[in-house]
């Protein structure tokens, strides 16, 4: 089936090379296309872009939208199947594209990959509990064993049958502030199809991010579950304290008590954070 490659970039000069080195060293699949979208930018981003003659599309700091920007993009494929990535995302295996669209069909129609996070921080058990290290095809019948987590997606890595996208009217045309793959998730699940989580295309995806970008974060995703205040009837609350607990529970186990000292302050903010946000 015919695949393109879809991911919206900003800022991106220390990552545009190696990423696009990465996706055409990718074995058994033909890419399509490789579409950039550029967010205009400070750094020499697009003098990267045009030496390299990699295909993009510049928009406007005011035109972005993590889900209408991937939207029209995907609307504007004429690909089987659409892959979307982020810019952070390291792609170390050639195998990462084929073990994510093999099992794309009319009943599987959205799958995503395992990350792994490379700093021995909070985020290494976020990635733990979130991409476990087996795959599972999720269905409207595990809702009741796995609450939300039926929902979760992450388009830092996913792949999507455009066609069904397109019946589904994708992201309805709004404008998510985050955690719009979980939008998209739940439409798949609700309207009876699956979604794969493909814990064999690993792809390595790290932050350190600060007390503060996290608060930030969190009230972004407080503000979506307020605007999509459905999705508490899964047990929003009781996902965010497993969470917790399992981060504790490894920190524990790893014996990395240096980690204890952050620990309490960075579920504090998480949690205030999303409190804000549903204000």
């Amino acid at each position: 089936m015919k695949i393109d490659i879809i991911c919206p970039i900003y800022n991106a000069e220390r990552y545009i090379e190696n990423l696009n080195n990465s996706l055409l060293k990718q074995e058994k699949v033909k890419i399509s296309n490789i579409l950039y979208i550029l967010t205009e930018s400070k750094d020499n981003t697009e003098k990267i872009l045009l030496s390299k003659k990699y295909k993009y599309k510049k928009i406007k700091k005011e035109e972005f939208s993590h889900s209408i920007v991937r939207e029209k993009a995907v609307y504007g494929s004429d690909a089987d199947i659409v892959v979307l990535i982020t810019q952070d995302v390291e792609i170390e295996n050639t195998d990462w594209l084929y073990k994510l669209v093999k099992d794309i069909n009319d009943e599987i129609i959205c799958t995503y990959s395992r990350q792994i996070s490379k700093f021995n921080n909070i985020e290494k058990y976020t990635r733990e509990s979130n991409y476990p290290d087996e795959s599972v095809i999720k269905s409207k019948k595990d809702i009741p064993k796995l609450g939300l987590k039926t929902f979760f997606n992450s388009d830092a890595s996913c792949a999507i049958n455009r066609k069904k996208f397109i019946e589904l009217n994708g992201y309805d045309n709004k404008n998510l502030p985050i955690s719009e793959d979980m939008y998209y998730a739940y439409k798949v699940i609700i309207n009876g199809y699956k979604i794969k989580y493909c814990a064999d295309s690993i792809i390595y995806h790290s932050h350190n991010f600060t007390l503060k970008e996290i608060y930030e974060r969190y009230k972004l995703t407080g503000k979506f579950f307020k605007e999509n205040s459905y999705l508490d009837n899964y047990g929003t609350t009781e996902s965010g304290f497993n969470l917790a607990k399992y981060i504790l529970k490894r920190i524990i186990e790893e014996k990395r008590f240096g980690l204890l000292l952050r620990y309490p302050f960075d579920m504090a903010v998480r949690l205030i954070g999303m409190k804000v946000g549903k204000l």
